[in-house]
C-alpha cells in the first residue's frame, strides 16, 4: 500500500506539470482528443502517398495525390472557418471526426476485398482532406473557449507538443509499418483513433459563444472577418509576418534536399538525420516553453525567434560543414516551436470568440499559401544563382521584414491583454 502510494506521486507530478488541473478537465478531454486525432493524420502521412505509390507508378498520378490532400486547405479553408463560427463548435469536430472514419472504414473494406482503382483512392484521400480542414480549424478555436487567456501560452504549447510528437514523428513512422503489414491497416486504425478522439471531443463542457442572429451569405461572413483582421492593426501585422516569413522559409526548405546533397555533401541518410534535428529542436521547445514565456515575456521570445529565423539562413547559406548546418536546424525547430505557439497565443487573446473561426483560418490560409509562393520562388532562385540562392533570398528578405515590424512586435505581443470587443 505504502509503496504504492510512492509510485502515484510521481505519476499526479507528471500529469500536474503536462495538465495543469487549474486549467480544467475541459482542457485535458481537449488535449487527449487532438493527440490521438494527430496520431491518426500522422499515420495517413505516410499511408497515402504508400497506397497512391502502390497503384501506380505514373508521376502524375502520384504527384496528384499528395496536391488532392492539399488542395482543400485553398478551396475550403474560409468557408471552414465560417461554419466554425455558426455552429456548436464540439458537436461539429466530433461528427466531422466520425465521418472521417466512416470514410476510412469504407476504404479500408474496399482495400481488403481488392475492389478499389486510382480514381476512387485520389477521390477518397480529397474528401477525408476536405474533412481535416473543417475539423482543424473548428477544433483551434475550442482552446480559448476553455482556458483563460493567462494559460492560452501553455495550452497551445500542449497542443502543438502533440502535433509534433504524434503528428510528424510517431505517426508517419507507425503509418508506413501498419502499410507493411497490410494496407487496410493504417486507415482501420486511423478510423479507431479519429472514432476515440471524437469521444474524448464529446466529454468536454463548453461555455455558449456568440453567433450571428441571423445567417447572412457565406461571402458576407468571410468578409466580416476579412474586416476584422485588417482593422485590427496588430493581428493584421502578425498575420503579415507569418505569411511573409513563410515565403521565406518555403523559398529555403524547397531546396533542401539538394542543399544537403550539394552543398554539405550528405548521402540520403545524412539528409534525414538533418531534417530530424529540427524535430529534436521542437522537443527542446516544447519542454522549455513555460519557463521561456515565464521569464522571457512574448514580445521577446517573438523578437529573438524571428532573429533566430533570420540568421538561420545566413549561417545555411554560409556553411559548408554538415555539423554546423544540424546544430543550426536544432536551433530552428526550437524556434520554430515557440514561435507558432506564441504567435497564436497571441492571435487567440485578441480575437474575438465569436470571430476565432474566421480569423484562424485565414491565419492557416495564408501560411499555407506562403509556404506554396516560397518553394516556387525557391525552385527559380536555385536554378539562376544556384543551390544557396533561396538561403540568401530568405536572409535578405526576413532581414528586411524583421526590420519594419520590430518596434511594432511589443505592442503586438500586449494586445490581447485588454478585453477584447465581443463579435457582433
Amino acid at each position: 500500500m505504502f509503496r504504492g502510494r510512492l509510485q502515484s506521486v510521481p505519476v499526479r507530478g507528471l500529469s500536474e506539470a503536462v495538465l495543469p488541473a487549474r486549467m480544467g478537465t475541459p482542457f485535458r478531454w481537449l488535449v487527449g482528443a487532438s493527440w490521438v486525432t494527430n496520431l491518426g493524420d500522422g499515420i495517413a502521412l505516410a499511408a497515402g502517398p504508400l497506397l497512391v505509390a502502390s497503384q501506380t507508378q505514373d508521376p502524375l498520378l502520384v504527384a496528384l495525390g499528395a496536391l488532392v490532400q492539399r488542395l482543400p486547405w485553398l478551396l475550403f479553408g474560409l468557408h471552414a472557418g465560417v461554419l466554425a463560427d455558426r455552429v456548436d463548435r464540439r458537436r461539429l469536430v466530433a461528427a466531422i471526426d466520425l465521418a472521417r472514419a466512416g470514410v476510412l472504414a469504407v476504404l479500408a473494406v474496399a482495400l481488403a476485398t481488392g475492389d478499389v482503382g486510382i480514381a476512387a483512392i485520389l477521390a477518397a484521400l480529397f474528401v477525408l482532406g476536405t474533412a481535416e480542414v473543417f475539423a482543424d480549424v473548428t477544433s483551434g478555436t475550442l482552446l480559448p473557449m476553455v482556458v483563460g487567456r493567462a494559460d492560452l501560452g501553455v495550452g497551445n504549447a500542449r497542443l502543438m507538443a502533440g502535433t509534433l510528437t504524434m503528428n510528424e514523428l510517431a505517426g508517419p513512422a507507425l503509418g508506413a509499418v501498419l502499410f507493411v503489414a497490410g494496407t487496410a491497416w493504417p486507415f482501420v486504425t486511423q478510423a479507431v483513433l479519429l472514432v476515440l478522439g471524437a469521444l474524448l471531443v464529446s466529454r468536454m463542457r463548453l461555455p455558449a459563444h456568440e453567433r450571428p442572429a441571423e445567417r447572412a451569405h457565406v461571402r458576407r461572413d468571410i468578409a466580416q472577418g476579412l474586416r476584422w483582421v485588417w482593422g485590427n492593426a496588430a493581428v493584421r501585422t502578425l498575420t503579415l509576418t507569418s505569411v511573409s516569413f513563410n515565403v521565406t522559409f518555403g523559398a529555403a526548405w524547397a531546396v533542401l534536399v539538394l542543399y544537403a546533397d550539394q552543398r554539405l555533401g550528405l548521402s540520403p541518410v545524412g539528409y534525414g538525420v538533418l531534417t530530424s534535428m529540427g524535430a529534436l529542436g521542437g522537443f527542446a521547445g516544447t519542454a522549455a516553453y513555460d519557463w521561456l514565456e515565464r521569464r522571457a515575456g512574448l514580445a521577446t521570445l517573438m523578437r529573438v525567434g524571428l532573429v533566430i529565423e533570420t540568421l538561420t539562413h545566413l549561417v545555411l547559406a554560409l556553411t559548408t560543414t554538415a555539423w554546423v548546418a544540424m546544430v543550426v536546424m536544432a536551433v530552428f525547430g526550437a524556434h520554430a516551436f515557440v514561435w507558432g505557439t506564441t504567435s497564436r497565443t497571441v492571435r487567440m487573446r485578441a480575437v474575438p470568440i465569436g470571430l476565432q473561426g474566421r480569423v484562424g483560418s485565414l491565419a492557416a490560409m495564408g501560411g499555407f499559401s506562403g509556404i506554396l509562393v516560397g518553394q516556387l520562388v525557391g525552385g527559380l532562385i536555385a536554378r539562376v544563382w544556384g543551390i544557396t540562392g533561396p538561403f540568401w533570398f530568405g536572409f535578405v528578405g526576413s532581414a528586411v521584414i524583421l526590420a519594419l515590424i520590430w518596434r511594432q512586435l511589443g505592442h503586438i505581443a500586449h494586445v490581447g491583454e485588454e478585453t477584447p470587443v465581443p463579435a457582433r
